[in-house]
């Protein structure tokens, strides 16, 4: 049986999704960082999120295991703060400039059933970069590279270290122990210009 405050974050998360409410997701202990978006869809395990950045636009998708999540708020200052940078985000559009919602519009099955690996196959089949954070290193480090091999119960990335680009490097990740995945949003975008201009990949 979970744990009251787990079951706590579960209805809160269905609560966001229903009536769309910007919603702050704590799910690294001790960590200032916290997630802000509106959450579009969830299964027992993970929850996807539209996420939204200080500016007030939107910066991709994240989905989050439930499991590390350790509070979800809303109506908080700092939510009023972010919702009203999204008005002037939207009044001079720059609101979606990664075309965020109109993916969700074109491709709503990746918002039900496998949350993880729908976010995941997005990425690996569209050659899309993503950035993943481990149960191992969480707080600490995430990773940020192309998936070049995917199975149900691991992965293989190629990734970079931003203070040491001398070379790309492999990372065999279990499936049961990813964290949170980036995709489709500024990390994607820069990870992308990074593997090209640096490492020459396409």
């Amino acid at each position: 049986m979970e744990q009251p405050n787990k079951q706590d974050v579960r209805i809160k998360l269905t609560i966001a999704k229903q009536q769309g409410k910007l919603v702050e997701v704590h799910n690294i202990k001790g960590d200032e960082y916290f997630n802000v978006g509106f959450i579009v869809g969830f299964d027992n395990y993970f929850c996807l999120m539209i996420s939204i950045d200080w500016d007030g636009k939107i910066n991709g998708l994240i989905a989050i295991r439930i499991e590390s999540i350790d509070t979800v708020k809303d109506q908080t200052d700092y939510l009023t703060t972010v919702s009203e940078k999204t008005k002037v985000a939207h009044e001079n559009h720059y609101f979606d400039i990664w075309r965020v919602q109109q993916f969700l519009d074109d491709h709503p099955k990746i918002t039900t059933g496998n949350i993880l690996m729908n976010v995941l196959r997005d990425s690996a089949n569209n050659h899309l970069p993503v950035v993943i954070g481990t149960k191992k290193y969480q707080g600490v480090d995430d990773f940020s590279g192309m998936i070049h091999d995917l199975n149900e119960i691991t992965l293989n990335l190629h990734y970079f270290n931003e203070k040491d680009l001398s070379s790309m490097w492999a990372y065999n990740i279990l499936i049961s122990q990813i964290d949170y995945v980036r995709s489709r949003g500024t990390q994607m975008a820069t990870t992308k210009q990074i593997l090209e201009d640096v490492f020459h990949q396409d």
